[in-house]
């Protein structure tokens, strides 16, 4: 006796099928790409349905769907469009996730990731450009990470003999007003140069942040300086039953998924070593451009290098703006230190080691950040230590320092 076979028994022997054939392909390509974790095969998949969504392949969108389901079950954006097609085959729908219900500002959320993630596929960055903040990693910065907050997307890049090299990117979610943080409390995601302070273990922290927690040196001198007020701006995972959260969800903090999260952590360093750039949009350069702006930024700061060897107290004070605050001092109390300490001076030697070079991003204004070793030498004094400056562009064109100080 024959069996009848319904649409439906057909549509899940089609559905096993396929889930075959992935797991066969997924597996001849198994160490091919090494960085394509589940929150890369889940974003991949769901571009996927949506490509063939567009073109009418319902049937196709639909089996990717499914198989999202299962690889990743927390990934809500994968059950909104499922449900959303499942809904398509009884009556026609506009858009994704229509609800005017009390979960609708749930719905728009998950539009609003859906959007960003599809804009970013559809527009991806060229991968040989390099963001225009970083001018020169340190020896010991191997990876330095990038925030663009327009696309809700984080950069990684590696140090290749001092060029940065893209590694991989993630989606991001930043504060729920957007970008440039002002004031505490105002649920926005700081704009600037900032550095990795510390690890925090997930067992130190509520369900909330996941996986751990990278704290940022947020406020830094430069936020202080200008007023800005808050802490607690951390790059962090998603609670244990999600997978990740809206574009725009978070009271200032960068997140990503767990899974992103566990594999950027042995890129990162703690202890202000791996830089992370917080941009409202970044600004995108070639080698060539990056290498010309690389050298003009570093003749700055080997001039005043020589300067200050040379004992020439003006031409050492030619590099400090009038509105310098450091070191306890602001310009005239600096002038008059340095004036006062080089007369007694028969030479001074300065070396500079594990130079670092970043300038903030477009927006917030044109300050230089530099790190690097100072090991300083007279013949009264000596001393090695970390030192920090913040050079600002003047109306005259050029760069001087207006803060520094020990790391």
């Amino acid at each position: 006796m024959l069996m009848k076979i319904t649409k439906t028994t057909l549509y899940s022997i089609l559905m096993l099928l396929a889930l075959l054939q992935v797991a066969e392909a997924r597996e001849q390509r198994k160490f091919q790409d090494t960085r394509e974790n589940l929150s890369t095969r889940s974003e991949n998949l769901l571009m996927s349905a949506l490509e063939n969504i567009a073109q009418s392949r319902i049937d196709e969108a639909l089996i990717e769907l499914e198989i999202l389901k299962i690889i990743n079950p927390k990934f809500a954006l994968a059950q909104l469009v499922y449900a959303d097609l499942m809904t398509a085959k009884n009556r026609r729908i506009t858009g994704f996730g229509n609800s005017h219900g009390k979960y609708s500002e749930q719905i728009k959320a998950l539009r609003d990731e859906i959007l960003a993630r599809w804009n970013y596929y559809k527009s991806p960055v060229d991968k040989t450009l390099i963001p225009s903040s970083l001018i020169q990693l340190s020896e010991k910065q191997d990876y330095v990470l990038v925030v663009d907050q327009s696309r809700h997307r984080m950069f990684l890049y590696k140090n290749q003999n001092g060029l940065p090299v893209y590694v991989d990117d993630f989606y991001v979610t930043i504060g729920k007003k957007g970008a440039g943080k002002i004031f505490e409390g105002d649920q926005r995601t700081p704009l600037g140069v900032y550095f990795v302070t510390r690890f925090i273990e997930s067992n130190a922290l509520p369900d909330l942040y996941g996986d751990g927690a990278f704290p940022l040196n947020y406020p830094n001198i430069w936020d202080r300086r200008n007023g800005r007020t808050g802490t607690g701006i951390w790059l962090h995972g998603t609670p244990s039953e999600i997978f990740s959260r809206p574009p725009e969800d978070s009271d200032g903090c960068v997140i990503i998924s767990n899974d992103d999260l566990k594999n950027l952590a042995p890129y990162v360093d703690v202890d202000q070593i791996t830089p992370v750039i917080l941009a409202k949009k970044i600004k995108w350069e070639t080698k060539a451009e990056w290498k010309k702006r690389q050298k003009s930024f570093f003749s700055y700061l080997e001039q005043w290098r020589k300067d200050w060897e040379s004992r020439d107290v003006d031409l050492y004070l030619s590099h400090y703006s009038k509105d310098y605050e450091g070191l306890g001092k602001n310009y005239d109390s600096w002038a008059k230190h340095k004036r006062r300490v080089n007369k007694s001076k028969s030479f001074i030697k300065v070396n500079l080691a594990d130079t670092s070079i970043f300038v903030y991003p477009d927006g917030t204004g044109p300050i230089m950040v530099v790190t690097f070793m100072q090991n300083y030498s007279s013949n009264s004094f000596t001393r090695a230590y970390r030192k920090r400056q913040y050079w600002k562009m003047e109306e005259d064109g050029n760069w001087r320092i207006i803060f520094e100080g020990s790391v």
